[in-house]
């Protein structure tokens, strides 16, 4: 795979260089509420727009389809990356039509544009190889190079992430060579212990990383929804907790094959609990109740993970020497269900581990919770592709990267 630094070398100035970011951010109408995945990709723009290209950064956000439509639009993330990068940033309304090509005319050497949601054409995420491929030699039109830096894509075969790098020579940028170099972490020569922390709301999401990391991890602890599946296969009450059914023979099996197999599996002890999912906008006091694990009340729904569930996984991770983590604990968005997901990440912070924090609402949660990122090992940018790397998976994005 061909580094950055080879193509800076090769000579960019005066060339327009296509950069598959990851501008996928969480947006309160037109605000930002998390500009982290902006921030990631700096590294790359800036060096390119230094080294005198014409850097055309383009990305997705959300599920639009197929069509425009005005609440996915990226104008938001490219001023944002202006302010980022303290330089103007132009913007094109449309992805391959007159004001994404009038654009990417008018840059000049060293000056950034960005695109919009490349989501917007059907093509980007179309089945259809024929399809795809004809919005991939579109988009190939406005670049000279490719720079594929959008991690949290490259799980998808989609036009702009697996079509187009086999249509422009291509290098991947910092954030994506960073990102492989850290996930070899976790599944090569790993130190141990290696504790796994998953979380989030569907035990679905996960079943393949944690198929696949029962033959490597020393410990794994569960929260967040998906715990409700665990603690229902066996044979619990969850009350009107988040639960997949058809799961429960899956999750079953893997319980039992991680006691075969000398993992230590680790379910909550206690959670809080509420008759109701409490209102994220108002943060209004929800008031939750403690309650054991194994005694949710019929008419009462899990939404965190308890104080002596948090002590308890405190201290599974006190002694890791590598810990991987995605998914929060709980509703952190709500402040009466944040704690579970705040201690996990100050254990974390007070462990000597190299703690990996697996994207998504695990790195947003980092964030919105007040930590300082740099207490962790690495905060990655793409929770889905995280995910399916550690479950052995190939990546059309990283394969389309290789030589």
């Amino acid at each position: 795979m061909k580094t950055i630094d080879q193509l800076l070398a090769e000579g960019v100035a005066g060339k327009r260089v296509f950069v598959r970011a990851d501008l996928n951010v969480p947006l309160d109408g037109t605000r930002i509420t998390d500009d982290g995945r902006i921030r990631a990709v700096l590294p790359t723009v800036t060096k390119l727009a230094e080294a005198g290209a014409r850097v055309v950064v383009a990305s997705h956000l959300g599920r639009p389809k197929g069509a425009p439509d005005p609440a996915f639009s990226l104008a938001p993330a490219a001023a944002r990356l202006g302010e980022l990068l303290g330089a103007d940033v132009a913007f094109a309304t449309d992805t391959v039509g007159e004001s994404a090509k009038a654009v990417v005319a008018g840059l000049a050497d060293g000056h950034v544009a960005v695109i919009e949601n490349l989501r917007f054409n059907p093509g980007e995420t179309s089945k259809d190889d024929a399809e795809r491929g004809a919005f991939a030699d579109q988009l190939a039109g406005l670049a000279d190079l490719y720079v594929g830096d959008g991690f949290g894509a490259v799980h998808r075969k989609h036009a702009s992430v697996y079509d187009l790098p086999a249509r422009l020579p291509h290098a991947a940028g910092y954030l994506i060579a960073t990102e492989v170099a850290v996930l070899k972490k976790l599944t090569e020569d790993v130190e141990r212990p290696y504790v796994v922390v998953l979380g989030g709301a569907k035990v679905s999401d996960k079943l393949g990383v944690i198929d696949h990391l029962l033959e490597k991890a020393d410990r794994i602890l569960i929260g967040g929804g998906m715990a409700y599946t665990f603690l229902k296969a066996q044979g619990h009450e969850v009350g009107i907790s988040l639960l997949q059914e058809d799961q429960i023979p899956t999750v079953r099996e893997y319980l039992e094959r991680a006691k075969a197999k000398g993992v230590e599996f680790v379910l909550p002890l206690d959670v809080l609990v509420s008759p109701e999912f409490p209102d994220l906008k108002t943060k209004a006091p929800a008031n939750p109740s403690v309650v054991a694990a194994d005694a949710i009340p019929a008419d009462q729904e899990g939404l965190d993970i308890g104080p002596e569930t948090r002590k308890l996984y405190a201290s599974k991770l006190a002694d890791a020497a590598t810990v991987f983590w995605n998914g929060p604990m709980g509703v952190f968005e709500h402040p009466d269900y944040a704690e579970g997901t705040r201690a996990v990440a100050q254990a974390l912070v007070d462990s000597p581990a190299f703690s990996v924090v697996g994207g998504g609402d695990s790195a947003a949660a980092v964030r919105i919770l007040g930590f300082d990122e740099k207490a962790f090992g690495h905060i990655s940018t793409g929770g889905g592709a995280s995910l399916e790397y550690l479950e052995g998976k190939t990546l059309p994005g990283l394969a389309a990267l290789e030589d």
